[in-house]
Formats: structure tokens, C-alpha cells, sequence
């Protein structure tokens, strides 16, 4: 069986998380061989040669079950054939991101501007709606990255600035103070906001620099964590965000509804539960993007409606984040309840 260190012991807690970054696994058979399984025991075919490669640093695959092919987190992450089937309405670009006038920056919503910072992942989620994105050339970095600071600055409409990727957390703490010093010097611009899935992957990347970065500044700043399942939270986690927490950092969460994964109303109640232990609002139920490759995470709409009133029957309000699916050319995510 094989040996894999768990992440509460102080020697895999004193690595630092870029280390980490380093470490993730690439290979789908060594992903097999940590949790103790072959490729004979899955249900499924392996795709070992698919373009968006595997990728899963160590902290997350220590949160999956061992010898379980159908553990949730694993599914999330592992590459299978059938991404290879063509299937009709879903594409490259679902939400139409791709050849923007400003390379880095998308203004779809008033009042908001979203900034991709990075080009990649810790880790690489199989129904990432990103997964085709060409990255080269249409990176917020360098003479781009000022261009879309000036773009900000020259837009009072804009009040609210959204770092994203790829994940805006693989870049250094020293880069994001950087970034965040020149936007808050921008009067009109009052909220900033980070969708990361760095801190679930690596609970590490809270460093205590980072906290400090991001509550030492005058925009009032959130944290749009993304988060499917309630296994992916563990204390190791709870207690690394809680420096956020306590600087004043607001902390919400998203989740995709994920066919095999957490569309259980068992599931999703105990996700809300989890998450506002740790001082994370729900935020959004996200239906899936339809991105090629990611066709059999799909719920239908109707079960998704059931899904959802079954949580507003049982849970407060404040636990219920908002289904909805994002839709190109609109100006606002569609509630679908």
C-alpha cells in the first residue's frame, strides 16, 4: 500500500506551498498507485495523453480516499477518455472570453472588470471552463497588465477589480503588492475581489504576508474561494484560513454542480454546513459551463431545481448560495430558480 505523509504532520506543514506547487502529480498512474489502485479497478477508461494534463499537488490528493475509484475529489482531477467525445453545444470558449480588445482584462459586467492574471492552476480541474483558454497572449502581465490598470483608471464606472486565471494566488505575494498598490491609488475603484482554489489545494498558500497584503489597503477586499465538496475541507484548511478571517478579509464561496460529485442534497447541506464553520458564505451553485471535454459532469436543469429547493427547505437562508449559470453576452449571471 502506498505510503502518503499526511498533511496535519509538522514536516509536510513546514514545506512551503511553492514547494508544493513543485511536487503536484502529472502522471495518472502515479495518482493510482498513492491511493493504493489500478486502472483494472476503475469503472472508467483513462485518457493519458490528453492536452490538459493531469495536475494535483499531494495536500489534496491526502483529502481522497484510499482504493476508492469513485472518490469525489479523484474524479474532479483524473483525465478520462470520454472527454474525447465531440458532443454537440459544448466548445473551446463556452462563455466567448477569447480575442478580447484588451488582452487580460474582460468587462462583461457594469461596474466590474476581471483581470486574468495567471495562466495556470495548482491544480487542474477536468470541468474547468477555462481548460482551452489560450493563455499566450491574453495574460494581464507586463506592458498588458498597465494597459488594463490604465483602462481601470480612465473607467469611473469601474468600482471593483476581480483578479483571476488560471489562479491569481500562484503569483508571489510581492507581485500582488505591487498590483494592489497601484489599483488602490485609483479613486473610484472601492472593492477587490480574488476567485482562487489555490487555498483548498495547498492550505499553505495563506501565508502570513499574504494576509497582510490583503488586508493592509483601502479597497475592501473578498475572497471567492471554490470549493465542490465537503471533503475538501478539513482543518488543516479551517485553520489556515482563519488569519483572513480574522484581518477582516471576506470570505465566500462557489461551487459547480457536478454529475457523480455533489449533486446529493445530503452533499450540498453538509458543504453549506462546512463551510460556514469555517467562516465561508455560500455563494453561488454554479451550473456547468459547457466547455468540451466536461459533458458527463452535466445536471440537468429540472434535477438542478430539485437540488435547490430541497436545500431551501432544509437549510436557513444564509446557507443557500444562488443557482445560476453564466451565460455569454449577458450582463449578469441567470438565476435559474
Amino acid at each position: 500500500m502506498a505510503l502518503i505523509i499526511p498533511v496535519s504532520q509538522v514536516e509536510c506543514q513546514k514545506k512551503s506551498w511553492k514547494t508544493s506547487l513543485k511536487e503536484a502529480i502529472s502522471d495518472p498512474g502515479q495518482l493510482l498507485s498513492l491511493l493504493d489502485l489500478s486502472p483494472e479497478q476503475l469503472d472508467y477508461e483513462l485518457d493519458l495523453v490528453n492536452d490538459f494534463n493531469l495536475r494535483v499537488p499531494l495536500p489534496f490528493i491526502k483529502k481522497m480516499k484510499q482504493g476508492d475509484p469513485n472518490d469525489p475529489l479523484l474524479l474532479q482531477v483524473i483525465s478520462q477518455a470520454k472527454e474525447n467525445n465531440i458532443i454537440a453545444g459544448y466548445d473551446d470558449d463556452p462563455l466567448l472570453e477569447q480575442g478580447s480588445q484588451q488582452p487580460g482584462l474582460l468587462h462583461k459586467y457594469h461596474g466590474r472588470v476581471l483581470l486574468v492574471l495567471a495562466s495556470a492552476c495548482a491544480i487542474n480541474c477536468r470541468y474547468c471552463f477555462r481548460r482551452h483558454f489560450p493563455y499566450q497572449g491574453e495574460l494581464a502581465s507586463g506592458k498588458q497588465l498597465q494597459a488594463s490598470i490604465d483602462y481601470i483608471a480612465s473607467t469611473p464606472s469601474i468600482t471593483e477589480v476581480i483578479l483571476s486565471g488560471g489562479d491569481p494566488l500562484i503569483v508571489s505575494d510581492n507581485y500582488l503588492k505591487q498590483l494592489i498598490e497601484k489599483l488602490e491609488q485609483i479613486p473610484h475603484l472601492k472593492r477587490l475581489r480574488i476567485h482562487t482554489r489555490l487555498p483548498i489545494v495547498i492550505p499553505s498558500r495563506i501565508t502570513p504576508s499574504l494576509s497582510q497584503i490583503l488586508s493592509n489597503n483601502r479597497l475592501k477586499t473578498s475572497m471567492v474561494l471554490h470549493i465542490n465538496h465537503p471533503n475538501e475541507i478539513d482543518h488543516v484548511l479551517a485553520t489556515n484560513l482563519k488569519p483572513l478571517v480574522q484581518t477582516g478579509i471576506q470570505l465566500l464561496n462557489q461551487s459547480v454542480l457536478l454529475k457523480g460529485i455533489n449533486d446529493d442534497i445530503s452533499i450540498l447541506s453538509k458543504l453549506s454546513e462546512k463551510l460556514f464553520e469555517c467562516n465561508i458564505l455560500p455563494y453561488y451553485l454554479h451550473q456547468l459551463d459547457k466547455v468540451k471535454g466536461a459533458a458527463h459532469f452535466s445536471v440537468d436543469d429540472s434535477r438542478a431545481k430539485k437540488l435547490f429547493q430541497a436545500m431551501r427547505d432544509s437549510l436557513p437562508g444564509y446557507l443557500v448560495p444562488r443557482l445560476a449559470r453564466e451565460e455569454a453576452g449577458k450582463h449578469a449571471k441567470t438565476l435559474i430558480f
